[in-house]
């Protein structure tokens, strides 16, 4: 009973992060972009779990370092296979080491709220993303579409999309993290650090594919393959000034889900502990 309230609850979540989120690009900060859970659940205190919070663990000591490192706990060991997890973490490519710390540190925090007991799970914000998986993902191309979020239209804009155009070209040369520019549109792209040169072109093409089919005539535009990303919008769309307090808001709401988790929790605890009494 109580698993299934947290998963309510955290289902909630998720739909309360997006309906925060779907107005306007927000540039900086640790904005919720997106979540992906298997369905498959893991045993609470099981082998899984103890080395999944290694992993975290380490995910968070490694983004005081580097902007991108992944992780294999439990393989080759004695631990049963069913234990084994890979995981890694990734920062925007203008992120510093100290700003990644700290969005690598939220979506750690966040990513058992979101996906409780998963033995699969991703976590994007907009300055970092997060993933462990309990099969070896790590170098394997994948350019499923996790994402996507396109602004109104810009009808009729013939310089707007002849600019647009060169940005989404350019972004396509991506080796790791590039930005772009050319008029008044800007962009940049970005592919997880375990790609090769040659899965990251090919991925970031397949992101800015999508880009125009998926978004159309739209002046600003994200798109989240598996494994990389490619984004533009029409200088000034992004409003830095509505980021702060977007972020304030979803921090606050944040806050109040996870005391109202608790309050459950506790609740159901002290309810079955009576029952338990009386019985």
């Amino acid at each position: 009973m109580l698993r299934s309230l947290l998963l309510n609850s955290t289902l909630s979540l998720v739909v309360l992060f997006s309906s925060l989120t779907s107005h306007g690009y927000p540039i900086k900060g640790h904005i919720f972009i997106y979540a992906g859970c298997s369905q498959e659940k893991y045993q609470p205190s099981s082998p899984f779990e103890g080395n999944l919070n290694s992993l975290l663990a380490s995910a968070v000591s490694s983004s005081s370092q580097v902007s991108y490192n992944s992780f294999a706990i439990g393989n080759g060991t004695s631990t049963p296979p069913d234990a084994t997890v890979y995981g890694l973490h990734q920062c925007r490519g203008d992120l510093k080491i100290f700003d990644c710390s700290k969005c690598v540190e939220s979506a750690v925090s966040q990513i058992g709220l979101v996906c409780p007991y998963s033995y699969g799970a991703s976590l994007q914000l907009e300055g970092c993303y997060i993933r462990y998986e309990h099969v070896d993902f790590l170098g394997k191309l994948d350019t499923g579409l996790r994402h996507s979020k396109c602004s109104k239209s810009v009808s009729n804009d013939v310089e707007f999309f002849r600019r647009r155009d060169d940005v989404v070209a350019d972004l396509q040369g991506a080796i790791g993290f590039r930005v772009s520019s050319s008029g008044l549109v800007q962009g940049f792209a970005q592919c997880l650090g375990d790609l090769s040169p040659t899965d990251c072109s090919s991925c970031v093409a397949d992101a800015v594919g999508k880009l125009k089919s998926v978004c159309g005539s739209a002046a600003a535009a994200d798109v989240f393959l598996a494994q990389c990303y490619a984004r533009y919008w029409a200088s000034g769309y992004y409003d830095s000034s509505s980021d702060s307090s977007n972020e304030d808001q979803v921090g606050k709401t944040v806050a109040i889900i996870v005391g109202v988790l608790a309050g459950v929790a506790v609740f159901i605890v002290l309810l079955s502990v009576c029952r338990k009494a009386m019985g």
